[in-house]
Parts: structure tokens; sequence; C-alpha cells
């Protein structure tokens, strides 16, 4: 090995190191008391290897947010793709995010900490960049196959997203977060349904 490749592969270690414990330690505690002084010190990586991967705080937690978004975009997407049926995928998809919600890291990280990190038109964006094209592709599969009456997908996506982001954040913060998320499950799948062109129920 190249004395070149292996700076390159001790750097993508240090990376990986420092990203493992800021997702342990914003998950545990929280964007807003977790010290990036603590995550060098657990990493056993300096300050100076911090700053050359992230520039601050926020764009470190930014790649954990990010590798936590790719982790759910994915679950929903295998999760789909185990269906034939468009609208069974779409409600299997959808049923994937929903138990994904009840991953404490993703709680803390994705739906309490990254909208005040990133503010709300920031979250959106982000959110959108995981999401929207999947929703559109399947909601566009659906009506081509009668399912849903056909109408533009555009802003039925963004509907539909948007009411999910709010049922995630309602499993979030609820103290009993199984019950709320049958709860939500239920609503969603009553939402879904009305969806449905009568012919195809």
């Amino acid at each position: 090995m190249s004395v070149k490749s292996r700076q390159a592969e001790n750097s993508a270690a240090t990376r990986a190191a420092l990203l493992k414990i800021a997702r342990r330690f914003f998950a545990e505690r929280g964007y807003a008391d977790t010290a990036t002084e603590d995550i060098v010190r657990r990493a056993r990586v300096t300050r100076g290897a911090l700053y050359h991967h992230f520039k601050d705080k926020q764009d470190l937690f930014k790649a954990v947010l990010h590798e936590e978004q790719l982790k759910v975009a994915a679950r929903c997407t295998e999760a789909a793709a185990k269906e034939s049926d468009p609208w069974r995928a779409l409600m299997t998809a959808n049923q994937a995010f929903l138990e994904a919600c009840l991953d404490p890291a993703v709680q803390q990280i994705v739906l309490i900490d990254a909208p005040a990190v990133l503010g709300a038109e920031g979250f959106r964006q982000s959110d959108e960049s995981y999401y929207l094209a999947g929703m559109k592709l399947a909601i566009e599969a659906s009506i081509a196959a009668g399912i849903i009456e056909k109408q533009p997908v555009e802003p039925l996506a963004h509907m539909i997203m948007g009411a999910m982001n709010e049922a995630a954040r309602l499993i979030a913060h609820a103290p009993d977060k199984q019950r709320a998320r049958r709860e939500v499950s239920e609503s969603a799948d009553r939402m879904w349904n009305g969806l449905r062109v009568r012919a195809s129920q």
C-alpha cells in the first residue's frame, strides 16, 4: 500500500470513528448537550482531526443526520421492493417509515433535533431530498394502476409527506410511543384509503 493510500485509509477511519461517536452522543444526549470535546475524546482523535473533516459541530451533525436519513429511506425502499402491487408497496413503505420512527436515534436526531438545528426550511429541503422522488414515483404507479384517482402528483406528494412528518414527530414526542405508533398507523391507513378510487376498494 502506498503512503497516499494509507493516509486516505486512515482519514476515512478517523471520519468513521467521529461519526460513530457523534451519532451515539447526539442520540443519547441531544444536539444541545453534546460537546465536541467529548466526541474527540471518546473517538481518540485530536480537535484538529475533527475540524479537518467537519467545519463545526453543526456540520458534523448534518453528516450524522445524512446517514440516519439514508438508513430510514433504505428501509422504506427495501420494504416496498418486496411488493409487486404498487398500492401494497406504498402501504408497506409507509409502515416501514413509521416503524423506523420508534428508533430512539431517529427520534432524537431526525425528528427532534434536525428541525431545530437546520431550521424549518432547511429541514424540509433535507427531508425532501431523501423521500420526495420516491413518494412521487409510488403515487404515479398507483395512479397508472387505477388505484388512486388521476390528479397532479406534485401537490399530493408534498401533502402526504407533510402529514407523515407530523405523524413521525407525534410518535417521537409521545409519552407512550408504541401506542402513538399504533394510532398513527390506523389514521394513516384511513388517510391512504381515502385516496383510493371506489372501484379499487
